[in-house]
């Protein structure tokens, strides 16, 4: 059983940056990919990015690359994203989630990819 915490949610204007972490429960992190999706309101959870169990591979959503960065360090048993030139339209709330040891080392886009999730942190981008 993983527990997920996220923090580092907030208001920040366009154009700002922000750095969410995920902070992990147990004594296996280093072998659960990590990912991070978004849900905005009456929409779906999408994938943001995701990370693999080194923190050697990493994979990016086409609306974030070049903006958002996805890191782990497993010694402290945290994700981080780092989101840089932000705009309104990454307002959501943002989940962390982790994928089992067993399910392999595959960077997965799709939320059923994944067995553990945060309770989510909110980031608001103003104009």
């Amino acid at each position: 059983q993983v527990q997920l915490v996220e923090s580092g949610g907030g208001l920040v204007q366009a154009g700002g940056s922000l750095r969410l972490s995920c902070a992990a429960s147990g004594r296996t992190f280093s072998t659960y990919v990590m990912g991070w999706f978004r849900q905005a309101p009456g929409k779906e959870r999408e994938f943001v990015t995701a990370i693999s169990w080194s923190g050697g591979s990493t994979a990016y959503a086409d609306s974030v690359k070049g903006r958002f960065t996805i890191s782990r360090d497993n010694a402290k048993n945290t994700v981080y994203l780092q989101m840089n030139s932000l705009k309104p339209e990454d307002t959501a709330v943002y989940y962390c989630a982790a994928r089992s040891e067993s399910r392999g080392n595959y960077l997965d886009s799709r939320p059923f990819g994944y067995d553990y999730w945060g309770q989510g942190t909110q980031l608001t981008v103003s104009s």
